[in-house]
């Protein structure tokens, strides 16, 4: 299986000004695709065999190493492009509503410990909103771990590697985080995710 690096689902200048055409140059189109240029290079001689991403993820954490952190990165970027959306954020309706009103007790307890957990992530990593069963949890990953090799379905990431925010919000990491959840957010990812 050949990584490629998917086209993004919005226009650069469509998020902004939550995250600028500037961020989503360097992030997309220098970073994620470092990511696939070098993941296909330690693929050539892996002898992995996967029929999807997700598949090829959890093989490759076997290998780990390298060619983990690249196939990693590029299913967790991969994954952030869908989980944002120029028509995101706020509160979310349909069975992701329902469901994080049921393991958080309101949406408004899940934003304090989604914004929490990704600030909380030491370093460079991910916060995940995912589903253990018919709970869902906040998770967070380092560098480019993964919910999947945990047995979890992600439903939703937020990127907090610096690439990712620092050219709109410098070090500014929890406004990143609460701009994520109220401008772009993309709950009908989210729902997809969890049907």
């Amino acid at each position: 299986m050949k990584l490629e690096l998917p086209d993004l689902p919005f226009g650069k200048d469509a998020l902004e000004p939550h995250m600028s055409a500037n961020t989503l140059d360097f992030h997309h189109g220098k970073h994620h695709n470092a990511y696939v240029v070098k993941g296909n290079e330690l693929l050539e001689d892996a002898g992995l065999s996967a029929d999807n991403l997700e598949a090829l993820v959890i093989e490759a954490a076997k290998v780990g190493g390298g060619l983990f952190n690249n196939v990693g990165q590029h299913y967790n970027h991969s994954f952030f492009w869908n989980s944002i959306s120029a028509n995101g954020g706020g509160e979310p309706t349909g069975a992701i509503a329902d469901a994080i009103n049921a393991s958080f007790g309101s949406f408004e307890n899940f934003k304090k410990r989604f914004v929490a957990g990704g600030v909380g992530q030491f370093g460079s990593g991910w916060v995940w909103l995912v589903a253990d069963g018919d709970t869902l949890k906040i998770t967070k990953s380092a560098n480019a771990e993964t919910p999947l090799t945990d047995g979890l379905k992600p439903l939703l990431v937020c990127d907090v590697w610096e690439h990712a925010y620092y050219l709109d919000f410098q070090n500014r990491r929890p406004d990143f985080l609460t701009s994520f959840i109220d401008n772009l957010a993309n709950w009908d990812f989210a729902n997809h995710n969890l049907g």
